[in-house]
């Protein structure tokens, strides 16, 4: 049974692991990046969500998709076999499917951009078996992505 709750073992295994805090920094600094890129500087006045609209993008949304794809999704297809040098074919077959499946709710096809990611949280999901890590990354990830561009309109 896969260990969902950001449980103190859980969380401590990952914030030894050095590459898991080095993707942990990566997510916001991608966006700030990507921000600078695209804008020349940081994005300026972002549109800031409610409450509840923040909560459900950074908390509620991050958390079930890490529940369906990582947890079920990926630990099914793991179940099948096959293994890859560093990411498993479960992973990718995942990853594919969780930026599919962000491409046809935002309706917008650099919503693909998120299996990069996506690979990230499936590779640390299966290297600390728990779901635990991969809902930290997502949440970090997410949190970063409105700081910089705001909420989604």
């Amino acid at each position: 049974m896969t260990a969902l709750a950001l449980k103190r073992p859980a969380l401590m295994l990952a914030l030894r692991d050095w590459q898991f805090v080095f993707a942990l920094l990566l997510g916001p600094l991608f966006w700030f990046a990507l921000s600078v890129s695209l804008n020349g500087m940081p994005a300026g006045p972002v549109r800031i969500p409610g409450a509840a609209t923040l909560i459900l993008l950074v908390l509620v949304y991050p958390v079930l998709e890490e529940i369906v794809f990582r947890g079920a999704v990926q630990g099914f297809l793991r179940r099948l076999g096959g293994s890859g040098l560093v990411l498993s074919r479960a992973n990718l077959a995942t990853s594919v499917l969780f930026a599919a499946a962000h491409v046809f709710w935002r309706g917008n096809p650099l919503a693909w951009a998120v299996f990069f990611p996506s690979l990230v949280f499936g590779y640390f999901r299966e290297r600390h078996a728990t779901l635990a890590s991969p809902i930290l990354l997502h949440v970090s990830y997410n949190a970063g992505l409105f700081l910089i561009f705001g909420a989604p309109r």
